[in-house]
């Protein structure tokens, strides 16, 4: 059995390889943030389908009439906090500096702790094997 039939494995190497051409994408908006008439582009995140009726949606428990459900319950969606509108600069350059390095750093931090699940999946399988 080869490491790319294991389905974690398969699906940590898909988001480091997501997050590499994020990575090049908003390096490209940070470079042409001069360029006029530039529009800024991003990547939609991968979706793991397979998964997604894998497990029920988990839901605080409510032992009294008087407890509070809770907020974000499994039944509601995620929601964009950005409705979509761009600050466009007088020569048509829609790049926005601070949003696209805060872009930067999020993608750098889930890249680094999806390596590092990546990292600690296989020390544990080789562990499992006995060469560790």
């Amino acid at each position: 059995m080869a490491l790319t039939d294991i389905p974690i494995f398969s699906m940590l190497r898909t988001r480091l390889e997501w997050a590499q051409a994020r990575q090049r994408v908003l390096a490209e908006n940070v470079a042409n943030s001069d360029t006029p008439h530039f529009r800024p582009s991003d990547l939609a995140p991968p979706k793991f389908d397979s998964l997604s009726g894998a497990a029920p949606p988990v839901r605080l428990a409510t032992t009294e009439s008087g407890h509070l459900p809770g907020f974000g319950s499994a039944g509601e969606a995620f929601q964009s906090e950005r409705q979509g509108a761009y600050d466009v600069r007088p020569a048509g350059n829609a790049v926005n500096l601070e949003d696209e390095m805060m872009k930067v750093a999020a993608n750098q931090m889930d890249y680094q702790s999806v390596s590092a699940l990546y990292t600690r999946s296989l020390n544990l399988l080789k562990t499992a094997i006995g060469k560790a």
